[in-house]
């Protein structure tokens, strides 16, 4: 059976593990939003995080390479986008002497003190960002470093790599091949109703509106969890809604990632036409099979 789960500006992204070598392996859905290279350039490096009124840096000089990117995957956490990107720096031999979040990082002022390229390419919300800066080679004075500020929305992340110095010849090279995977959305607990377990977790499973194998065909219902999610929308105009459509295993990725979205776009059509919700806090998308709700080993999947 195939389903479809709601999330509040919720849900979970994991790049793919780093390959061998220098590099940095998005996933296949992350866009480039700004690239800018300079010969000849300097960078103020964040090695510290804002205490006592100042922030430790250092000053990289030589070829200095930025970029941003956007992620469209709802609900992502900071730690789960840095992680593995940590890794993969150091898996390439570069050493981490900075690894922080809003909070440890010094917040506001923090932010405000380190580069970031300009909105809308790069997005920083201040409640939600953890930057890492690594370097190479190992020591109180390093050549070449790269630094990683994470950031999330609602609805996607946001990712800025700067690499300075480049003394030995080697970049930092950044690729979008990765198949990103996605976590299992919360069911609704037994005697918890949908709104008490939206505001807990932030997410929860549609429970009871299955959709024939390969159709994105909403049935006439009646389903009872639309009135619910209709009406706790009402009572909150400070919320959006996320509609994530899933499919089971059957056929190809591509096919099922587009079936998926037109599952969200149908459910959210309902809401729209039959409960008259406003359409601009209400968005569809899709994971097809990589974020399945339950096994698709088993029937019930």
């Amino acid at each position: 059976m195939n389903r479809l789960s709601f999330s509040i500006l919720s849900a979970v992204i994991l790049f793919a593990h780093p390959a061998l070598g220098l590099g940095l392996n998005l996933p296949a859905n992350a866009q480039k939003m700004q690239q800018t290279n300079s010969n000849l350039d300097s960078y103020i490096a964040p090695i510290g995080p804002f205490k006592d009124g100042a922030m430790k840096t250092k000053l990289i000089e030589g070829k200095v390479e930025r970029s941003s990117w956007r992620v469209g995957s709802a609900g992502v956490t900071t730690l789960q986008v840095l992680a593995p990107l940590r890794d993969q720096l150091i898996e390439a031999g570069y050493d981490v002497v900075l690894d922080c979040d809003q909070n440890t990082c010094g917040g506001f002022d923090f932010r405000f003190g380190t580069e970031v390229l300009p909105a809308p390419d790069m997005y920083v919300n201040i409640r939600a960002f953890r930057f890492l800066t690594a370097a190479k080679p190992n020591g109180a004075s390093p050549s070449e470093v790269v630094s990683l500020l994470v950031s999330t929305s609602g609805t996607a992340a946001f990712v800025q790599i700067i690499q300075a110095g480049s003394k030995s010849g080697q970049k930092v090279a950044v690729t979008v091949s990765g198949i990103v995977p996605t976590s299992t959305p919360v069911a609704l607990p037994t005697g918890v109703d949908l709104k008490s377990n939206l505001l807990r977790t932030g997410s929860v499973v549609l429970n009871d509106l299955a959709f024939a194998s390969g159709t994105s065909d909403l049935g006439q219902g009646p389903f009872p969890v639309l009135d619910e999610l209709a009406a706790f929308y009402k009572s909150r105009d400070d919320i959006r809604i996320v509609l994530v459509g899933h499919t089971d295993s059957d056929g190809a990725l591509d096919f099922n990632i587009e079936l998926s979205k037109r599952r969200a776009a149908s459910v959210r059509k309902r809401l729209l036409d039959e409960y008259g919700l406003d359409a601009a806090r209400i968005s569809a998308e899709g994971n097809g099979f990589l974020g399945p709700i339950r096994s698709n080993l088993d029937a019930e999947g």
